[in-house]
């Protein structure tokens, strides 16, 4: 077909836009005028909206939150001639923001950098990726002569990583498209997201006279749905005034565990730091938690405040490096889903309270209710406060939906793979925002997952595949066959 023949020609025009979009640094940031996501996350945008005029494509912006560029659908007689404008709509949502580039890059985070057939950056596999390979399919069919049968829109999202209020704002004044996948996850195609909740629990401090060790303040985490590579103690000892004792358990606790931890006077207090390794939240098992190492050693320096030792008892029996809930009483799950999935992102401390972030992925066949009221035993049993956050509910195809069945087929034509079966994921895509989606690669199976992670990069031939995978799909979901 000319449209595949089209992808291969692009390819240095497929592999420019990839790093150009890399090296805007699309975090989000200070909302501005017509701007509500930072400076950064606009300019990602506006670069998109470009593309597509430049390609005679209509876009569309709704006051900065989001928009779309789209191929309108034709309906032909059977002459070829036009006799009326497509009405269903093939929506297809990606997103322009990246989360935090955390540390220990040996690769520049924004440089797009390519090394050994791979492109380094933040957003590389997370979603920046897909939103080259998608747009590059769309333009390859458009300049090849298609003319589709249904419209053919990618949707803009801007702060998918921070909670979708973009994406909200851009459905309720546009409208959702019929039906669409959404590339942020994996190959073959996801037929089920696991429900998502985010909540926070406190603890409140009590003021103590004890002397000793006093905890100053504790943080880490940059997100909920990552897992934290850093996480950072102040400690003051009002007693020996010297950390000699301190350093030497560090020393100790380092040699005994391997885990990366330092100790360094700061004026008259003493800093503890502690280095993880990040990941997707969707992948804990990818990361080596932070906060969980801190609190680990922390419980070993005997803290002088009694509701700060319950705390971190608390949180070493409970939550610790346990990644399936079940400390929390939560260990869910079912026959799709597999076991419900948890992450501590992220940890603060004031002098009222010690607040620890964490975020959940529940099994396809329950309700976030279920997970709260399992939860609430142990959470008076500490006195804890819980503070809810951000949800949202799980979707779930049939394997043998004809959806379904019509992806699978694009994939295996693509790969030879007739082995890997539709999967349900612990990711959360905007296949949740609108109706009768899915989400539907870029990753493949035997590709590591390097979301959210250091020195994360996408390999070209990668981006090539799925460019040729998403050109398909298009085509046979538009009226090609």
């Amino acid at each position: 077909m000319e449209y595949r023949d089209k992808i291969d020609a692009y390819k240095d025009e497929i592999v420019a836009m990839f790093r150009e979009l890399i090296a805007i640094k699309s975090v989000r940031g200070e909302p501005l005028d017509g701007q509500p996501f930072g400076a950064e996350v606009h300019r990602a945008y506006e670069y998109m909206l470009a593309r597509g005029r430049a390609d005679d494509f209509d876009v569309a912006d709704v006051d900065g939150f989001g928009g779309h560029i789209e191929w309108q659908g034709l309906e032909l007689d059977e002459n070829g001639e036009i006799i009326a404008t497509a009405d269903e709509t093939l929506g297809i949502p990606v997103h322009l923001d990246v989360v935090p580039e955390g540390t220990d890059w040996t690769h520049d985070p924004f440089g797009g950098e390519i090394a050994d057939g791979k492109i380094y950056g933040r957003g590389a596999t997370d979603n920046k990726d897909a939103v080259v390979a998608v747009y590059y399919a769309l333009k390859a069919l458009k300049d090849s002569g298609y003319i589709p049968k249904k419209n053919i829109r990618i949707i803009l999202g801007l702060d998918e990583e921070t909670g979708w209020s973009g994406m909200d704002k851009y459905l309720k004044s546009v409208g959702s498209p019929d039906f669409g996948f959404v590339p942020d996850a994996d190959f073959p195609a996801i037929n089920g997201e696991m429900g998502i909740i985010d909540f926070e629990l406190a603890k409140k401090l009590e003021k103590t006279n004890e002397k000793g060790i006093a905890l100053r303040s504790i943080s880490g985490g940059n997100a909920s749905n990552m897992v934290p590579d850093y996480a950072r103690a102040i400690i003051m000892d009002d007693v020996n005034k010297n950390y000699d004792a301190v350093k030497e358990k560090i020393a100790a606790f380092r040699e005994r565990t391997g885990y990366k931890v330092r100790g360094k006077g700061v004026g008259r207090a003493f800093e503890i730091s502690v280095r993880g390794l990040s990941a997707h939240g969707a992948h804990p098992d990818l990361g080596l938690n932070a906060i969980s190492i801190l609190m680990e050693f922390l419980d070993e320096i005997g803290l002088a405040n009694e509701s700060i030792r319950d705390f971190i008892a608390f949180y070493r029996s409970h939550l610790g490096f346990e990644l399936d809930g079940t400390g929390l009483g939560i260990g869910f799950s079912d026959e799709p889903s597999g076991k419900l999935i948890l992450n501590v992102g992220m940890i603060g401390m004031d002098a009222e309270a010690v607040i620890v972030t964490i975020n959940v992925r529940y099994p396809v066949t329950m309700r976030e209710e279920q997970i709260y009221e399992a939860m609430l035993p142990l959470i008076h049993r500490y006195d804890l406060g819980i503070v809810k956050g951000g949800s949202k509910p799980p979707i779930y195809f049939a394997a043998d939906d004809p959806f379904i069945e019509t992806l699978m087929e694009v994939y295996r034509e693509n790969t030879g793979d007739e082995e890997s079966k539709p999967m349900v994921i612990g990711g959360g895509t905007y296949a949740r925002a609108i109706p009768n989606a899915v989400a539907f690669g870029p990753l493949f199976p035997d590709s590591p997952n390097l979301a959210h992670q250091t020195d994360e990069y996408a390999t070209i031939d990668a981006l090539m595949k799925i460019t040729h995978i998403y050109a398909d799909a298009i085509y046979k979901l538009t009226g090609g066959v």
